[in-house]
């Protein structure tokens, strides 16, 4: 049985314990992102911005995904879920389970096409609508950050704390953040930290049953999850999208070695910092050309790599 094989028998077993990834964006696009589920992303959203919002979400209409590029060499932005509130602001939704070190950037380019694309016809500034990013990711986003609290949330302020507007809002859900800080009983949990115990995957079956019975919401999610795995092609979807994760974090760590051998090489951090830059770019050119196989040769096969090296010019 091949390295491949063994790793899909392995999320396979997951499932038929009903032992998902709530993150995986293919079940999380299918639960969040559908008309006919739109309660789940709703309660979802209050949980999560009922403190930065003067008002209750009542209405979500969602929105195309895949975005236009500004320009005819820009870049298209595909989001997980996007949506309008009933008020008029936009919202886009993210899940990420590998860290590329870029996430900050990542979700300002997504704010920004979001809120130029969405709500400017570039005849009228007034037309300008709040745009806002939510970010769930199952990392650290900072290390050096001395903030433990699990969500955070960006805008525009000056160094005085004035705010400049609400046009500017990002959000960061930190998962590990929210599990470091140990366990309470569900009845004692705010609702996003409910929704953080459900994303963090941790729980045994009886403990998704009370977190289900506790907040109806989540347990709509949990069915549609049962829904969701019925189908052979959404579950292919599933499978794929693991193997794709755990392809990504192989390379990260491949990444990491090269960076350390060239940094010995040269004797600077520079060089750690140029290897793994290199083979994160060779990776991302694989996976735009569907070539998965050859992500997952990379990893244990240098002298391939140095091949695909020549073959893009990196």
């Amino acid at each position: 049985m091949t390295e491949d094989s063994e790793k899909r028998r392995e999320i396979e077993d997951a499932i038929g314990k009903n032992n998902f990834n709530p993150m995986n964006d293919a079940i999380f696009k299918f639960i969040f992102g559908r008309n006919e589920r739109k309660s789940i992303m709703v309660d979802f959203l209050n949980a999560v911005l009922e403190e930065s919002l003067e008002h209750r979400i009542t209405d979500i209409v969602y929105i195309p995904t895949e975005q236009i590029p500004l320009s005819s060499t820009g870049k298209t932005t595909r989001f997980d879920v996007a949506c309008e509130l009933d008020t008029g602001e936009f919202v886009d939704v993210e899940v990420q389970v590998v860290d590329h070190k870029n996430m900050d950037r990542r979700t300002l380019l997504y704010w920004a096409q979001m809120y130029s694309s969405r709500s400017y016809s570039g005849e009228d500034y007034g037309e300008l609508r709040p745009a806002i990013t939510i970010n769930i990711v199952s990392f650290i986003l900072d290390p050096r950050d001395p903030d433990k609290s699990p969500h955070s949330e960006y805008s525009a302020y000056k160094k005085t704390g004035w705010r400049l507007n609400n046009h500017l809002e990002l959000h960061f859900i930190e998962i590990p953040k929210f599990v470091r800080a140990g366990r309470k009983p569900f009845r004692r949990m705010t609702r996003i930290e409910r929704w953080m115990e459900y994303f963090s995957n941790r729980l045994n079956e009886q403990e998704k049953e009370e977190l289900a019975m506790s907040d109806k919401a989540i347990g709509d999610a949990y069915a549609a999850a049962r829904v969701f795995f019925k189908s052979p092609e959404e579950t292919m979807k599933y499978i794929n999208r693991e193997l794709a994760a755990m392809d990504a974090r192989s390379g990260l760590r491949a990444a990491r070695e090269e960076g350390e051998k060239l940094g010995e090489e040269r004797g600077e951090e520079r060089g750690l910092k140029q290897g793994e830059e290199r083979v994160l770019k060779l990776i991302q050119i694989l996976a735009a050309r569907n070539r998965s196989d050859d992500i997952a040769r990379i990893m244990t096969d240098e002298e391939y790599r140095q091949e695909l090296y020549r073959e893009f010019s990196l």
